[in-house]
């Protein structure tokens, strides 16, 4: 959508008494299924560790920039390093168990533009494809959008990682694109799928989001009945925007 200046040059929409968006804090985020909240190496290293250890394979560590770890003392090292940081700023996914199963983190932080990103996501066997795994994913990105007053939420991730890029398009983000030789990354070459969801998909998106994770979606197995990925494509292609 773009207007036109007194020169007769295409120009962006206005963004009107735009002052910037609030810097995420680390505190938690409780919802129905699951907690988000501030990684903690003495509270979360060894449940994650665990959790982690229940793979088969090192398979989920291929498309970060760290990992394996050989113990759980060099886990515990690596996330009591990155759990002080500002950006990332790192959270633990706890499940209704309270233990906690998963990490990701909010980063490339950027206020004064309204951006920022959801990465660093690493979801153990105990909460991929769970209620709760959506669940958390959901609270981050409404407290970006609407306690924090972030414009554009990103998603990045290697352009081969297909069960990323999965994960990102039933979440409802939008792909931009794929950055050629962005980064090298254990010694491999990646190219980067970009993916978004700006404030304007998110008004779109909440209602879905609510309405997958209402109880009546669930049958008394817990199964869903509604697939996600069907709800948020529906939203956005019908949106006369997109």
């Amino acid at each position: 959508m773009s207007e036109f200046n007194h020169l007769c040059q295409p120009v962006g929409y206005p963004v009107v008494s735009w002052a910037g968006s609030r810097r995420p804090r680390s505190a938690p985020l409780e919802g129905r299924w699951c907690q988000v909240v501030p990684l903690d190496a003495n509270l979360h290293s060894a449940d994650l560790y665990s959790a982690y250890a229940l793979d088969l394979d090192d398979g989920r560590w291929t498309y970060l920039p760290y990992g394996p770890f050989a113990n759980l003392e060099e886990y515990r090292a690596w996330v009591d390093d990155v759990a002080h940081r500002d950006d990332p700023m790192f959270f633990a996914i706890i499940n209704s168990s309270g233990k906690a199963v998963g990490v990701a983190s909010y980063q490339h932080i950027e206020p004064l533009n309204g951006s920022i990103e959801v990465g660093h996501i690493s979801f153990s066997t105990l909460l991929q494809a769970t209620t709760a795994a959506t669940e958390a994913m959901y609270l981050m990105m409404r407290n970006a959008f609407e306690e924090l007053g972030y414009r554009r939420y990103e998603w990045k991730c290697d352009s081969l990682n297909k069960p990323s890029r999965l994960a990102a398009e039933r979440l409802g983000f939008s792909y931009e694109g794929t950055f050629r030789q962005m980064r090298v990354v254990k010694g491999r070459n990646r190219d980067t799928a970009w993916y978004s969801i700006t404030d304007r998909d998110w008004s779109l998106l909440k209602p879905v989001f609510e309405q997958w994770l209402a109880a009546s979606n669930f049958d008394a197995g817990g199964r869903q009945r509604l697939a996600l990925s069907g709800l948020t494509k529906a939203a956005l292609t019908s949106s006369p925007t997109n």
